[in-house]
């Protein structure tokens, strides 16, 4: 429920005119002065609580400026504040890797879950060798129209169709095999990420003890970048499947286990007391009542752990995960656009296929234009033929065209794309009269923006970081908020890596500015213009679908390799959370507050600056907050392009066994991540909370 803001009221001191005197000539249809539109939002910052927690605050740092100055001086972190973390690690791995094969923990528990793990994308994936190219595409044509609604309705053929296509491109793309692979692996990342979601949200829903215990569990999870999720599990089980999908399982889940609960917490209370007043116990009320109506937001859980399996799957790669992010991430290796490109269209079909696949089934249960239920012999005659549609061609198919797509029913792309590519660099990336290029965009953006803003970090005494820190965090939060980012915040100089997560940080802050400029601008635009929201939408479901190993291809043909590729990447990849967000606060203004601004003569803009903006602010502040997440999660992956900081050293390490490197730099990374993440989001959250 939605708190309702107050209604600005018209100006009572002007004097009326005469009676006799005719329209006063000062009365025309000028807008009304900005003074005259109240807020209509309280704010939060001029609270007494607030006022004194910064009193406190700039007490302290009256004593501790002076004191750090004198023993510190202005300097970066002092070495003398630093905690080697690197050499206990190695040891640890040195200690791992010599008792692999003989320590009890690897032969009765770690040995058992990576062989299972092997074994079970080994099994998946020698079926769908089994069903040969025919059924495999037969399989996934079929289970596409069942989701649809097993008709011959335009939703059910779309996604059919989508479903052909997609297959079908794989194919002559000459990418089945590693297709493939990437599949198999992603069914049982798939099936247990649900599964051990599904659970941890019956226990959050059902309990709200078990809610406050997982709530910060899931929380730390969505701050971690994928890179972070990599590192230990390479520790423990070694580089391929087992350490990639333990990561992907564990970084997936969260979203299914969120929408659980949410889903279990929402249930209608009259459907539930109809329920115990039927004498149902605690166990029928949960499967005749609030799992049925937890259908919906189950369903939109396994779509969000679809598709960060996929994500996930596709950075495994390089962990020896093989399949189409091996692809990917070999040709970004070499720079190879053309080569990356290939691979990175057969994920993204496979994305799209899946999400619209599980949206046309979403679709299909709040349908309610249909005639009515399908009787037990159509339904089970239904299933029967997509069966045997199957059978046949898995059958009938590699009897004729063989188990492996034809290689002469293939086309080569990646030559053509790198002669386009040639093309682009040699007369868009620099000499274009006036506008200059997208090297020289690049060369400027980093020469004006990151360089400054990256030696302004680092040049700033690492006491006044702390500090300001603490400071904003108390703007949004409590005590307790600022002591959380600036212990995250301390702990990065413990571990010696001050520098490059400054570095990292001003990339980070610069992909935010740029996405917030253009994610609110264009989410304004969208929810004011209904045209534009129509053009924009499908655009929108295209980049939010897209892994985010994919966004790097065509930004390193436009930019080349360096710290601007990986922002612009970030920026295309966090964007279209931010414009929706955005679009959505926006549109749910209250009516009565825009009528009566409008009644008082506001302008348009006086309506957007005056009574939507901030009536949206905390719908704006949750953009903030995701932003924070997103771009943070591809600055890192930027390393692979230049990026440089944290994200190489990850990459590095993963690369070179280095876990002492890798270690520390993850847990730079998470740390960056709790500390940006908490002074971004207990704003938003106490927002939402007072507005229900």
């Amino acid at each position: 429920m939605t708190a309702t803001a107050p209604i600005p009221s018209p100006p009572t001191s002007r004097p009326d005119p005469a009676p006799h005197a005719g329209p006063d000539p000062r009365e025309d249809d000028r807008p009304p002065r900005p003074s005259l539109l109240r807020r209509t939002t309280a704010r939060g910052g001029g609270s007494p609580a607030r006022h004194r927690r910064l009193l406190v605050l700039a007490l302290i740092a009256v004593v501790a400026i002076p004191t750090a100055a004198s023993l510190w001086g202005s300097g970066s972190w002092p070495g003398a504040l630093t905690y080697d973390l690197r050499s206990p690690l190695e040891e640890l791995d040195t200690w791992l890797v010599e008792n692999r094969d003989s320590h009890w923990l690897f032969l009765y528990f770690l040995l058992h879950i990576g062989n299972n793990a092997v074994l079970a994308v080994d099994g998946v994936l020698a079926f769908l060798e089994g069903l040969g190219w025919t059924g495999v595409t037969a399989a996934a044509t079929v289970l596409a129209w069942y989701a649809g609604g097993a008709n011959l309705g335009r939703r059910a053929l779309r996604t059919a169709a989508t479903a052909l296509g997609t297959f079908a491109v794989i194919g002559l793309l000459d990418m089945w095999e590693p297709a493939m692979e990437t599949l198999a692996l992603m069914a049982v990342a798939v099936a247990a990420s649900a599964a051990v979601g599904a659970l941890l949200g019956l226990a959050a829903g059902l309990s709200d003890r078990c809610e406050k215990v997982l709530r910060p569990v899931f929380d730390t999870m969505q701050v971690m970048p994928a890179f972070a999720y990599l590192l230990p599990f390479v520790l423990l089980f070694g580089i391929g499947t087992p350490s990639a999908l333990i990561a992907t399982v564990i970084y997936a889940a969260p979203p299914m286990a969120r929408l659980t609960s949410l889903g279990l917490r929402g249930a209608a209370p009259a459907a539930l007391e109809a329920s115990t007043s039927l004498g149902a116990n605690a166990w029928q009320r949960l499967w005749t009542a609030r799992l049925p109506l937890a259908r919906r937001q189950m369903l939109l859980g396994l779509n969000q752990t679809i598709m960060m399996c996929l994500s996930m799957v596709v950075l495994a790669s390089m962990i020896g995960a093989g399949g189409l992010g091996d692809e990917v991430f070999t040709g970004l290796s070499r720079v190879d656009v053309g080569q990356a490109l290939v691979p990175g269209i057969a994920i993204v079909l496979i994305a799209v296929w899946l999400d619209r696949t599980t949206a046309a089934a979403g679709e299909r249960m709040d349908d309610t234009s249909s005639s009515g239920p399908v009787s037990r012999a159509r339904a089970w005659a239904r299933r029967a033929g997509a069966v045997a549609v199957v059978a046949v061609a898995s059958v009938a198919g590699p009897a004729a065209l063989g188990r492996e797509w034809p290689e002469n029913w293939t086309v080569g792309i990646s030559q053509p794309v790198n002669t386009a590519v040639a093309w682009i660099t040699d007369h868009l990336g620099s000499g274009i009269p006036v506008v200059g290029g997208t090297a020289t965009w690049s060369e400027n953006f980093a020469r004006w923006v990151l360089n400054p803003l990256r030696d302004g970090l680092q040049g700033t005494p690492w006491w006044l970081l702390l500090l300001a820190a603490a400071a904003l965090a108390l703007l949004v939060g409590t005590w307790r908020t600022a002591l959380t980012a600036t212990a995250a915040l301390a702990a990065i100089g413990v571990m010696g890596l001050w520098p490059a997560s400054l570095n990292t940080l001003s990339q980070v802050l610069a992909a935010l500015l740029v996405t917030l400029l253009l994610g609110v601008a264009v989410g304004v635009l969208a929810a004011r213009v209904s045209w534009v929201d129509r053009a924009i939408r499908p655009v929108l479901d295209v980049m939010q679908t897209m892994p985010q190993f994919i966004y790097l291809i065509p930004v390193v043909a436009l930019f080349n390799v360096g710290r601007t590729a990986a922002i612009i990447a970030a920026v295309v990849y966090a964007l279209p959370a931010v414009v929706r967000i955005t679009a959505q606060g926006i549109r749910e203004t209250d009516p009565a507050a825009l009528e009566a601004a409008r009644s008082m003569g506001a302008t348009t803009g006086q309506q957007l600056r005056q009574v939507q903006l901030p009536l949206a602010r905390p719908a704006l502040l949750l953009a903030v907050n995701q932003g924070v997440v997103l771009v943070l999660a591809i600055v890192v992956i930027g390393g692979l392009v230049g990026g440089g900081a944290l994200g190489y050293d990850v990459v590095y390490a993963l690369q070179k066994s280095e876990l002492g490197i890798g270690l520390t730099s993850g847990a730079a990374i998470v740390c960056l991540g709790v500390f940006l993440d908490r002074i971004t989001q207990p704003a938003s959250a106490r927002d939402r909370g007072a507005r229900r």
